[in-house]
């Protein structure tokens, strides 16, 4: 008789998509009582004169079908426009303390903040405040401070490009770069790493390319839970031939099998389409062996036809017109050895020798990667790799070809490109002093790593945080909630509650924002916003549900609010007129950033436009005028080998989630149902431990640079298809494992996917 598994863990054998799909979709309108205006709301998604998804950031479709919009990108929809309201009555029921006990899932779940509050320490609650009085409040707080650098200003990745540009404004005018922002923590080596190799931190790749495309490559990403749009696209290639070619740690279902809701025949038959024509199940920290094991073969083939008198299967013509540094990367290869490829990777010589042929048959390739590439200590390294591959066959530049970052929040590359950088260049700078009048300090500002160390130490005193949730997304749990609670100043900007809100400093106000989904009128009447998609593309966003009070202000119109209280007329910034019609805000972010030019007349254009990716044409605005073929020295040797029996853990979302937001307790295509508290483990790690199916655990972090070791305790372990020396657990509950100093020292990345530990059975309590 089999054993029995585990509370709400069950065998779950359907493909991604279909109507598991639909019915998930179903129970997140009726759980967010948006019955009645849901399934409008939904049509309108991704569409011209709509909204843009508040989710993920995969480029809007060619409008051919009335649903434009996947299973997540729903519940982020129905999560934003739900009929749940927090108002003044919920905080006089609910002191902080009490708060602070409820689950993140259940503090989100209460619906939308309707009052601008303050937090009062003799009640333990927060109470209302009128916005004249919180933004008076918030600016004799920041002038207070004896230095602008002892301020910090996070962004998240859900701003619109207005509201991320007034805010760099409002940010520089008071004198100082400190932004950290939620590309610090997810792609942060992308926009680093990439221009070191071919002069853009962006993806080179549109939409169209993956029509044309030969073969897929796809590192380190889930796309049927973080970017679940894409399925459509993959699901055509497949079913064209196109091979799809896949390295990750875990087997996640989308890229096994999908079915789509869109496609009658599957949906009637109960059928899918495969994704993945091959799944290397790479050790976790092993993508760089991978990738060098790739190199390794790609040279061994190239070797082997012109031996037999062929041409060779590298681009010779591109590497030579195109490149430099092809010779020290061939000798870097060349000295590494498969032994080692194999130990670190964890795949066989053969499984890599095997991808590699697809490769180099394949005229035109898109390599496609995530955060399981970015989350490392050699996270720069990794995504520098994959361009070195790429590189290789000239598949940079070119239809079909190309490198594809796969962005989270549906704006977070849009953030950047308008200003939200702790490293502002010369011509930032000088386009701030074209169109404002005044050059703003170049001084480095701090990154999200370097906000909580500065924090933690005193040395900054405020923090305003337009969107996110930046205690619980940041790595060192317990730190971050001491540093952030040693501050005089705490501001969130923000449609929900969450726990960042509950950590009080001295003085803690939350400004309730309009969503995505929300009709925004201004003096000039209703107004849009813009977003960038992963692929540059910029496209108009405009709301058109009655917002959920009467009280909510839009993002821009808080951060003019803000900056008027904190600067008067400093620099004779136009705040009012500018909120008042934000095609007044596109005008001056066109003269900051040449690339928008026409931006006001260019967006009106169904579907709007793409800015310019030099490296989509072959043009390398790289210090060497070239694309750069850079080392990646060593093999990420893991701290594995000081400890024997420890693990390198890998923090994964479930399939009812976003980022840190929990939609749900299930994560479907997994098998994990009602709960969070498992960790997924091979079953010879599992054997050699002593440990099965079911057993509850403790898990405990290697000692870090500071010395101490950090735990998560009584969880729940899942035996499951996933490497040995391997394992994986959910973010952010275990960001508590991962030290604060952890993190690659390139690009600031946390690494979140390689936590080295140890776990035993669970210690009595």
């Amino acid at each position: 008789m089999a054993k029995k598994r585990p509370e709400g863990i069950e065998k779950y054998d359907a493909p991604a998509g279909g109507w598991g799909a639909l019915r998930a979709v179903a129970k997140t309108l009726a759980h967010q009582q948006v019955v009645a205006q849901g399934t409008a709301t939904l049509l309108k998604a991704n569409k011209p004169e709509g909204f843009d998804c508040p989710g993920c950031a995969w480029p809007d479709p060619k409008h051919t079908s009335s649903f434009e919009f996947c299973e997540n990108g729903a519940k982020a929809i129905t999560w934003e426009s739900t009929a749940k309201r927090v108002d003044p009555s919920f905080f006089a029921a609910h002191t902080v303390s009490e708060l602070w006990e409820w689950t993140d899932h259940a503090l989100e779940d209460e619906g939308r903040l309707t009052h601008p509050m303050i937090y009062n320490a003799e009640t333990d609650r927060y109470e209302v405040i009128e916005w004249d009085v919180a933004f008076a409040r918030i600016g004799a707080e920041l002038n207070r401070l004896e230095d602008p650098h002892q301020a910090e200003f996070y962004t998240s990745g859900r701003a619109s490009n207005e509201a991320a540009f007034l805010y760099q404004l409002l940010v520089r005018a008071y004198g100082t770069n400190n932004f950290p922002d939620c590309s610090n923590m997810c792609h942060e080596a992308t926009s680093v790493g990439l221009p070191k190799s071919i002069g853009v931190g962006k993806g080179t790749v549109t939409l169209d390319d993956f029509d044309h495309t030969d073969a897929i490559f796809s590192f380190g990403h889930n796309p049927g839970t973080n970017h679940p749009r894409m399925m459509a696209t993959l699901h055509e290639a497949s079913r064209r031939g196109v091979p799809i070619i896949v390295f990750n740690p875990l087997k996640e279902r989308a890229l096994e099998k999908f079915a789509s809701p869109q496609d009658p025949v599957e949906m009637a038959t109960l059928s899918s389409t495969r994704i993945a024509s091959a799944y290397h199940q790479v050790r976790t920290g092993g993508d760089l062996a991978a990738l060098k094991g790739l190199m390794k073969s790609v040279f061994a083939i190239d070797d082997a036809d012109l031996a037999a008198g062929g041409p060779g299967v590298l681009d010779r013509a591109f590497i030579a017109e195109h490149t430099t540094g092809l010779e020290a990367l061939r000798e870097d290869i060349d000295n590494t050895g498969w032994d080692s490829i194999v130990t670190v990777s964890g795949l066989t010589r053969e499984a890599l020798k095997s991808a590699a042929e697809v490769y180099v048959k394949a005229k035109s390739v898109i390599l496609c990667y995530g955060m399981g590439i970015t989350q490392h200590s050699n996270g720069t390294g990794n995504v520098q790799q994959l361009a070195n591959l790429l590189m290789l066959r000239g598949n940079i530049g070119r239809p079909g070809a190309g490198i594809c970052p796969l962005r989270g929040h549906s704006n977070v590359q849009g953030d950047r490109t308008v200003g939200i950088t702790e490293i502002p260049n010369k011509a930032l700078i000088d386009g701030m002093e074209r169109a404002f009048g005044f050059r703003p300090t170049d001084l480095k500002g701090h990154n999200a790593i370097e906000s909580v160390e500065a924090m933690m130490e005193g040395a900054s005193k405020a923090l305003i945080c337009l969107g996110g949730n930046l205690a619980v997304a940041m790595s060192d749990t317990e730190v971050t909630f001491e540093a952030m609670r040693k501050l005089d100043l705490a501001v969130h900007i923000t449609t929900k509650l969450n726990r960042s809100h509950l950590l009080i400093a001295k003085t803690s106000i939350v400004l309730p924002c309009l969503g995505r989904t929300d009709l925004d009128t201004q003096a000039t009447g209703p107004q849009s916003v813009t977003v960038e998609d992963s692929m540059s593309m910029v496209h108009a966003s405009r709301g058109f549900l009655n917002p959920p009070g009467p009280m909510l202000k839009s993002e821009p119109a808080i951060v003019a609010g803000i900056a008027k209280a904190t600067l008067g007329d400093r620099y004779g910034i136009d705040w009012d007129g500018m909120v008042a019609d934000y095609d007044r805000i596109r005008d001056k972010i066109e003269i900051v950033f040449p690339d928008f030019f026409d931006f006001n007349k260019r967006v009106r254009v169904r579907g709007g436009f793409r800015l310019d990716v030099p490296a989509s044409d072959r043009r390398w605005k790289t210090e060497s005028g070239k694309a750069n073929f850079l080392i990646g020295r060593g093999l990420h040797e893991d701290p594995l080998v000081k400890n024997p029996d420890a693990l390198l853990l890998t923090t994964l979302r479930s399939h009812d989630q976003y980022n840190t937001t929990i939609y749900g307790m299930d994560d479907r295509y997994r098998g994990v149902f009602g709960r969070r508290d498992v960790i997924f483990m091979n079953k010879d790690d599992l054997a050699k431990r002593g440990l099965s199916d079911g057993d509850i655990i403790d898990v405990e972090s290697l000692p870090a640079a500071d010395g101490r070791s950090r735990s998560a305790r009584g969880l729940t372990v899942i035996e499951y298809n996933i490497p040995r020396g391997s394992i994986a657990g959910y973010y952010p509950e275990m960001n508590s494992l991962i030290a604060l100093s952890a993190y690659d020292r390139i690009s600031g990345t946390p690494a979140y996917k390689g936590v080295p530990v140890t776990v035993t059975g669970a210690t009595a309590r």
